[in-house]
């Protein structure tokens, strides 16, 4: 098993990573259910896992 411990990043970090408007991710953090972009709530704090979101865009490529 693998001890790395993933960092996981702001919404700011991700937006610059992914190249898209903060509002774009805020807006994609309110949608609910299956297809919601996966997040991490720490407290009022929203967190990403780089590895996850890459997953979900993926996905999102797939059904279009």
């Amino acid at each position: 098993m693998e001890n790395a411990v993933r960092q996981l990043l702001t919404i700011d970090e991700l937006a610059n990573r992914l190249k898209v408007k903060r509002s774009w991710l805020y807006s994609r953090t309110r949608e609910k259910g299956e297809g919601a972009i996966p997040k991490i709530r720490v407290g009022k704090y929203i967190r990403f896992d780089e590895a996850q979101v890459i997953e979900w865009l993926k996905g999102k490529q797939d059904a279009d």
